[in-house]
């Protein structure tokens, strides 16, 4: 599979990042990107995946974020876009999201990243 990669440059206004919305962190996240020049989109809904040329999932509660994932069909959405060589970024709770395993954990996740994670006392 072959993978978009892009250069940056503060105030390049052609970039649209898309910053999951759902619960958690997203408001600083989006905050920075508009302060750096760059389109920022935030993420509910599946459709909101669209036209985007990069993905950050916040930190937040990761039990609870994977839970709105599926409720509101965005796991599946995020995985078809990444496969299909969306770059998605994770902080925190994001990261863990991304893992394939989360130790002692059978939370909802993403599966994107070959890595196996243990979370904190706050998710």
């Amino acid at each position: 599979m072959r993978r978009r990669c892009f250069q940056f440059v503060a105030g390049d206004s052609g970039l649209r990042i898309g910053v999951l919305a759902l619960q958690g962190d997203f408001a600083k996240h989006l905050e920075v990107l508009e302060r750096l020049g760059v389109q920022s989109v935030q993420v509910r809904l599946p459709e909101h995946l669209g036209e985007l040329d990069g993905l950050i999932i916040p930190g937040g509660e990761s039990t609870t974020m994977g839970k709105l994932l599926g409720r509101f069909g965005l796991d599946k959405a995020i995985v078809k876009a990444a496969k299909h060589g969306l770059p998605v970024f994770g902080t925190c709770a994001g990261m863990i999201l991304l893992a394939e395993k989360i130790e002692g954990s059978d939370q909802p996740r993403l599966g994107l990243i070959d890595m196996t994670v243990r979370r904190n006392a706050f998710g």
